[in-house]
């Protein structure tokens, strides 16, 4: 076994990793070993670095190397097997590694990369409410998905890092390559990530009721907290939901979680949103386990890191959990140039980006689309670019493009299968070359304004959601939330109660867009702390959230940071349980009763007048602007992204005057009295350096 070298060699910082002393931005690309012939690794590797790209991504797939359980084939029948090798091989050529071992890996593969014994295995599969298997529609073969819960499964992920631990261990930094290591892959219950859709598996239950155990401590509190809603399994026949408690033999150790939402009164919700913080924590546990299994086999010493996927926020991953399991909190990006995806990635990276230098580590785009699989939507070059400019412009600091070379089960990389470019290639490298130039990875985009909204509100939408086994993240792949997703009942609110503060924050959201003032998106962990920094705090709310996230909002206002809530006032704890008192008082926060757009717009202009925000505005519609700037303040980089089908003209107020060059198209522009004038061709972003001098 290796010694553990945790933390000697390899550390975390805002612009990449630190090797030794030596900051190295987080720019890979990936390259599937097993699926390319052995003498094409070499001219696909050395491609990858004339992309401008310092790390190769590789995903080590547990099904394609298993021969039997706890055997795997590493070069030793089969060549182009041989991770090592080409691991090596990246070394010689000058390339650091980030290995993806699993175990879910997905990369289009039958089975997302497990073996098919263990998706069949049932003591490893996932179960619905009634017991079932849980079963993922998939191409090209539909199968039922593991358990996160399950002790078996995780037995079997222990046995198979195990066994491929000898071969990676040797290959960690400074002796190797491999300078980070994913756990696992999308850890949203592999896409069957509905509330009631799973996990019901015998070992879920069993760690739910310790869950609840460990919150409320006493029996009589959970049942004072769930009143009628509390539900146990009886001894004698099997668990049913419908049962009402209230036998005296009512124990943690009998008590079901529920199957469907049937709150007819807010007092009913924390039942349901219970099971919504459990499923959160089962992830997160779970992915600990994870990553302490792969350490143990040999891979310390290393960052770890876990890709988020596309619409996170209606998924049960939550980002305060995850990061006390890895090192590091990556996005996935894929889409269309359209303003639906520019609001998607705006939203979703300008929250990355604040936890992210909250927490001193990057930004990063675990995978950032280059090429689509072909049972996805097509998308083109120019979404790609897009895509990747958008998150550059909204606060990523680094990226792995995916696919960065071509294999079955893909279209569209920039290198094909042997390493010879394609037209991408070309805007690969002149970005990669920008990115460098600029220092970009030291760069930051300041964000003044916080737009809020409390965990509590993502698990109302997730247990509100009106469409049973469709997941919420459809919804907002289509640029809808909970307005559209969501049940319009009021439970004795008087109003619609998962639907208010979405369209609240909405308003506002579309308000700072339209004023051009920075802002991010705050997903409202209460162990999160992106508030750090902020001058104005928005906390959408329909009137609850946790004790915990009122002081940090207390902390913030003494720091100097205004605190605005709304729709309505936080009279309830993170259950919705009506308080004795306000969590904040009249005297703490300002309250906005309104969530109608005018509200907001008036609410924006007088914070623009009153707290001196920063306002980049575009005088051409649904034009918008970003820029960044180095540690001392100097603006070095302009972002200016045009989503619409239209070639536009447009000016944007930057308030300061300068010349400016086009790093990817070339050309340059100035700006004059304080504006910038740039015509941006339709579904484009120019992306430009600010010249010295």
């Amino acid at each position: 076994m290796a010694v553990d070298r945790s933390g000697e060699c390899v550390t975390l910082a805002p612009g990449g990793l630190l090797l030794d002393g030596e900051l190295v931005p987080l720019l890979a690309g990936s390259v599937h070993y097993w699926r390319l012939a052995r003498e094409s690794w070499r001219p696909c590797l050395s491609a990858l670095r004339g992309l401008g790209l310092g790390l190769v991504d590789v995903y080590v797939p547990w099904g394609v190397h298993e021969t039997a359980p706890g055997e795997l084939d590493l070069g030793q029948t089969d060549p182009q097997l041989d991770v090592a090798a080409f691991l090596r091989l990246a070394h010689e050529l000058g390339l650091w590694a980030i290995v993806r071992p699993g175990p879910h890996i997905n990369a289009e593969l039958t089975y997302l990369g497990l073996p098919e014994r263990v998706v069949w295995d049932p003591v490893c599969q996932a179960r619905s409410p009634a017991g079932h298997p849980v079963i993922l529609p998939a191409m090209p073969r539909m199968f039922p998905v593991p358990s996160y819960a399950s002790e078996a499964y995780l037995d079997e992920v222990t046995r198979y890092y195990h066994a491929l631990g000898p071969t990676l261990a040797p290959l960690r930094y400074p002796d190797g390559p491999i300078v980070v290591a994913q756990i696992d892959n999308e850890g949203a219950f592999f896409f069957r990530d509905g509330v009631y859709d799973q996990d019901y598996h015998p070992d879920a239950i069993r760690r739910y009721r310790a869950f609840l155990r460990a919150k409320y401590g006493t029996i009589d509190a959970l049942r004072e907290a769930y009143g009628s809603q509390l539900r146990r399994s009886p001894s004698s026949v099997p668990p049913s939901a419908d049962q009402a408690v209230t036998e005296p033999s009512l124990r943690f150790a009998n008590v079901e979680p529920p199957v469907r939402f049937d709150a007819s009164d807010v007092a009913e919700l924390a039942y349901h949103l219970d099971w919504a913080e459990f499923q959160e924590q089962l992830l997160a546990t779970t992915l600990g386990k994870f990553a302490t299994a792969l350490k143990a086999a040999g891979l310390s010493g290393v960052p770890t890191t876990h890709n988020f996927p596309l619409a996170q926020e209606t998924t049960p991953l939550n980002a305060g959990r995850v990061a006390e399991a890895v090192d590091l909190i990556g996005y996935d990006y894929y889409g269309g140039a359209s303003p639906d995806n520019r609001s998607s990635v705006a939203r979703r990276t300008s929250e990355l980006a604040v936890r992210s230098e909250a927490m001193g580590v990057p930004a990063f785009a675990c995978e950032m689309g280059a090429g689509f699989p072909p049972y996805f939507p097509p998308l083109s070059h120019n979404d790609s670019a897009f895509t990747v400019l958008c998150a550059l412009a909204y606060g990523v600091r680094g990226f792995n493009v995916y696919m960065a070379v071509e294999r079955d089960r893909w279209v569209g990389a920039p290198l094909d299968s042997e390493g010879r470019p394609r037209n991408a290639a070309d805007f690969w490298r002149k970005l990669s070359a920008a990115l460098r130039a600029t220092s970009f990875h030291e760069l930051r985009r300041a964000v003044p304004v916080r737009l809020l909204v409390p965990r509590v509100e993502r698990r109302l939408a997730r247990v509100m959601h009106a469409f049973g086994p469709a997941t919420g993240a459809l919804f907002s792949l289509m640029g809808k939330g909970a307005r559209e997703s969501c049940l319009e009942v009021d439970l004795g609110m008087g109003y619609p109660l998962a639907i208010e503060a979405d369209t609240f924050a909405r308003s506002f959201e579309q308000a700072l867009d339209a004023r051009g003032v920075p802002f991010a998106l705050v997903g409202g962990e209460d162990r999160d702390r992106s508030l750090a920094g902020a001058q104005w705090i928005l906390c959408a709310t329909s009137g609850g959230f946790s004790p915990q996230l009122a002081q940090r909002l207390r902390e913030a206002r003494q720091a100097g940071a205004r605190i605005t809530v709304g729709p309505r006032a936080v009279v309830r704890d993170g259950a919705l349980r009506l308080l004795d008192e306000p969590l904040l008082g009249h005297d703490e926060v300002e309250l906005l009763d309104r969530s109608d757009p005018a509200s907001a717009d008036a609410a924006v202009s007088r914070a623009v007048e009153t707290l001196g925000l920063p306002s980049y505005s575009c005088d051409a519609a649904g034009v918008y602007a970003t820029v960044h700037e180095d540690a001392g303040g100097v603006v070095r980089v302009a972002f200016v992204i045009n989503p619409t089908a239209r070639d536009l003209v447009a000016r944007v107020a930057l308030g300061w005057d300068g010349e400016f060059r086009d790093l990817i198209d070339g050309g340059g522009t100035r700006s004059e009295d304080g504006v910038l004038e740039l015509r941006v061709g339709p579904k484009t972003v120019r992306m430009l350096a600010r010249k010295e001098g």
